[in-house]
This record gives C-alpha cells, sequence and structure tokens, in this order.
C-alpha cells in the first residue's frame, strides 16, 4: 500500500483485510504453539518467492504435477462440458491451468481465484494474451471462504481445479469443509481437479522444503516482513530462523519461524514472548496415499472416478464428481 510522505512513519492503513489480517495475526502469536495462517505468505513478493521455489531443483511437486497435466491432457479435456467455465481455486500461475485450457478448446471461461489480487491481475492479464479465446473472470478473495462467483460464468457448466497439493495446507477437518464448499460453489453435476502429493522418502520431502538456495526460507520469513509493513509489527528478521521438519504420525511436512533469542516482539498494541528455540508453526502440508486421498473426497461427498501419477508415484491428480 503507497503512503504519503506526509504521513508519519509508523501510520498503518486500516481497512477490512487488514483488520482481518491483525485479528489473525494476534490470535495466532495468542495461541499455544504459535501460529500463523499460510494464507497470508501470498502478498505480491511471497507469490513471486513461491513461483521462484517451484522452479528449484529440490522442489518436485510442480514439475510432477505438471508432467502428469501434460501426460494426461487430452483425457482431461475429454470431462469438460461444452463452454464450461474453469474455476481454479488459489490460483496464483496460470501455467497448469493453460495445458488444461489449450487441451479443452471447448472451455468458454477461466475463473482464477487468489487473495493476491496485485499478483493476479498480472497473470489474468498475460493468459488473456496467451489464450485470447477464453474469457478471464479474476476473483481476488480467499478461496477458503464462500466467494460469488463472475455473473458472465454463473450460467455456464464448472470444472474446478485445486492443483499443487494446497488441498495439503489444510488440517483434514479443514480440508473436507473446504471440498464441501467448493461443491456448493461449483453446483451439482461439477467435475473438481484436484492435485495431492504422496507419502514419500522424509529425506526427498525435508529437501523440498528447506532448498540449498534458501528461496523457501526467504518465502517463509517474508511473511513477518508482512506483519511489519502491514500492521507496524516489530519482528526483527535477524533473530528468526525458517524450520522444516516433517511428522510421520502425521504425514506432514510442517514450516517453522524459530526464535534464536529471548526477545519481546509487538503488533499494534500487543506484546509476545518469545523464548530462545520458541517457533512459529506457520504451515503444514499433508501427503497423501491414493486410498487416504479417497477417503478426506468422500467424506466430502464427493466420487473419485480417476487418478493419474507419475511413474515414481511422488505426486497424484485426482477426478472428482459429485456423490
Amino acid at each position: 500500500m503507497t503512503l504519503s510522505a506526509r504521513r508519519p512513519a509508523r501510520f498503518i492503513a486500516r481497512d477490512d483485510a487488514t483488520e482481518t489480517f491483525a485479528a489473525d495475526v494476534i490470535a495466532g502469536l495468542s495461541a499455544r504453539p504459535k501460529t500463523l495462517l499460510p494464507k497470508y505468505f501470498y502478498d505480491s513478493l511471497g507469490s513471486q518467492l513461491f513461483e521462484q521455489i517451484t522452479l528449484l531443483p529440490e522442489y518436485y511437486p510442480t514439475r510432477t504435477e505438471l508432467r502428469i497435466l501434460r501426460e494426461n491432457a487430452r483425457v482431461l479435456a475429454t470431462m469438460m462440458p461444452k463452454d464450461a467455465a474453469l474455476i481454479e481455486f488459489g490460483a496464483g500461475s496460470a501455467s497448469k491451468a493453460k495445458i488444461l485450457l489449450n487441451a479443452a478448446p471447448q472451455i468458454g471461461a477461466y475463473v482464477p481465484v487468489d487473495i493476491s489480487a496485485e499478483f493476479l491481475a498480472d497473470e489474468a492479464r498475460r493468459l488473456e494474451r496467451d489464450v485470447p479465446r477464453v474469457g478471464v473472470f479474476p476473483v481476488a478473495a480467499d478461496f477458503t471462504a464462500p466467494f460469488e462467483l463472475p455473473p458472465a460464468v454463473r450460467s455456464r457448466p464448472r470444472v474446478g481445479f485445486f492443483p499443487g497439493s494446497t488441498i495439503g495446507n489444510f488440517e483434514p477437518v479443514q480440508a473436507t469443509a473446504f471440498l464441501r464448499q467448493a461443491a456448493a460453489i461449483l453446483g451439482p453435476q461439477a467435475t473438481f481437479i484436484v492435485g495431492a502429493d504422496r507419502v514419500k522418502d522424509e529425506a526427498v520431502l525435508l529437501a523440498a522444503y528447506n532448498d540449498a538456495a534458501g528461496v523457501t526460507a526467504k518465502f517463509n520469513l517474508n511473511l513477518l516482513s508482512r506483519i511489519n509493513r502491514e500492521l507496524g509489527g516489530t519482528f526483527d528478521l535477524g533473530a528468526f530462523v525458517h524450520e522444516a521438519r516433517y511428522d510421520r504420525e502425521r504425514a506432514r511436512i510442517e514450516m517453522h519461524l524459530m526464535s534464536t533469542k529471548k526477545q519481546v516482539v509487538r503488533v499494534r498494541e500487543f506484546a509476545f514472548a518469545f523464548d530462545a528455540g520458541e517457533t512459529i508453526h506457520t504451515e503444514s502440508s499433508h501427503k497423501f496415499t491414493v486410498a487416504s486421498f479417497t477417503a478426506l473426497a468422500t467424506a466430502a461427498g464427493w466420487t473419485v472416478s480417476q487418478v493419474f501419477s507419475d511413474a515414481q508415484d511422488y505426486f497424484s491428480v485426482y477426478v472428482l464428481g459429485q456423490s
């Protein structure tokens, strides 16, 4: 947000989105253990850093899912109704959606939904240039909450798209609730294409979330920068370090920010004490077997009609229908 040069340096503009962000941050830092919601990673810089992560040699999910989509694009295209709207939850880069749009000329509209309005607008402009036959109707919204579809697509058949294993960032109960909510947004007879990471060797998983170039660390720490910038926080980024760990029992990677010393951080009028070694849990990324994902989808009222995987079983793309 651009501020007038005449305003005090500590002036923080307040609107509904900022107030929601503040409430979530204060609640998370007041909890035991401390937590922050991963959806707040994705300001403009955070979205750019995540796109860099997807290109890293250690980060297999993006390139593996892209390969699965390319190899099975023709089959997936047969599942798209005429004049369908492709609705992508948590769109980010449109690179994966573009594979489906190019393979299925019968798709008439694309609705990318993302919390980062600036990044979303840039990607929408690129897609309008690259696939001019498709109407692009971006929605700047938190896809984890109910949102309204643009009027231009409400009468079209709908295909949901949720790649990147973002489903793994939810706790199981939250994932079920999200899948039910997506069903309500997409409507009856909709198809939902969901990408989900697989359970695999722990060393492969840890490397993907703790890359040698340190991009994931910058991505994680940028959340503290955002709190400082938007909420007047006093986080010293040099006093926190990125940490990734694997919880075998829950089959999930956890990302944390660890305090390197005893310190007090302020956010607005609230003060939060940290012990040396204390962490803020910023993200979980659950990994699935085909059986565990199928159980999750079934509990939310979906039926798994097809599963596409890579040769190493690192990643799967599921096609869901309403049961």
